[in-house]
């Protein structure tokens, strides 16, 4: 796929698509990373009624610590894996008010030597959070990289990197969120949706016309 394809598929996202950011409830940083956690292997819409319970309850590192692991589960427990979940986030409570005064990190490392971050909930945080030009490349995004074309690779690391490297400067902060909420809503897994698609005839997937 060339340089000009490229930046006409991010044009046309970004204009389908004018708000592009998490549908992750939060309302601070500390949230965005709890939720972010909780979303591994779960759905946004999942992760926002359990949290939706929970914040209104404990929304900082302090609070949740002091809930407890079995405190923290009873508001989690609709989560898949939501003990060792649990686990993972009061840890991180623990460590955050350790060593980072009860904030969020904005480094990488910082960020992913706390207990359930690892690098794509990491590029996440950083990419939202803080506005740097990460991308995390979820199943959505791994998907869209290899089936348009836009940057295949066997890995998410290799699509990722790939991505961040050809992805124009100007599209490099919302990438991230073009991508996965077109892969949530259009380009489907089973079913993509090629047929209203705003980069059907730049697209690189071999059965778009089967699937139009």
């Amino acid at each position: 796929m060339n340089a000009d394809k490229r930046r006409e598929i991010f044009r046309r996202l970004a204009v389908a698509i004018p708000n592009p950011t998490t549908e992750l409830h939060h309302g601070t940083t500390f949230e965005l990373l709890v939720a972010v956690i909780l979303s591994a292997q779960a759905t946004d819409k999942g992760v926002n009624l359990a949290t939706a319970k929970l914040f209104p309850v404990a929304n900082t590192p302090e609070a949740i610590l002091a809930l407890g692991v079995e405190g923290l589960e009873h508001y989690i427990r609709t989560i898949g894996l939501y003990r060792s979940k649990a686990n993972n986030i009061i840890e991180t409570c623990r460590l955050l008010i350790e060593r980072h005064q009860g904030q969020v990190p904005d480094t990488r490392a910082a960020l992913e030597s706390l207990p359930g971050v690892g690098r794509k909930t990491a590029n996440v945080i950083l990419n939202t959070a803080f506005g740097h030009p990460t991308i995390a490349v979820d199943t959505h995004i791994f998907r869209l990289g290899n089936r348009i074309g836009l940057a295949p690779g066997k890995t998410p690391l290799e699509v990722e990197q790939k991505l961040t490297k050809l992805t124009p400067r100007e599209y490099l902060h919302d990438a991230h969120h073009l991508l996965i909420l077109h892969g949530r809503y259009v380009c489907v897994a089973r079913k993509p949706k090629c047929g209203t698609c705003v980069i059907h005839d730049l697209c690189e997937y071999k059965a778009k016309e089967l699937a139009a």
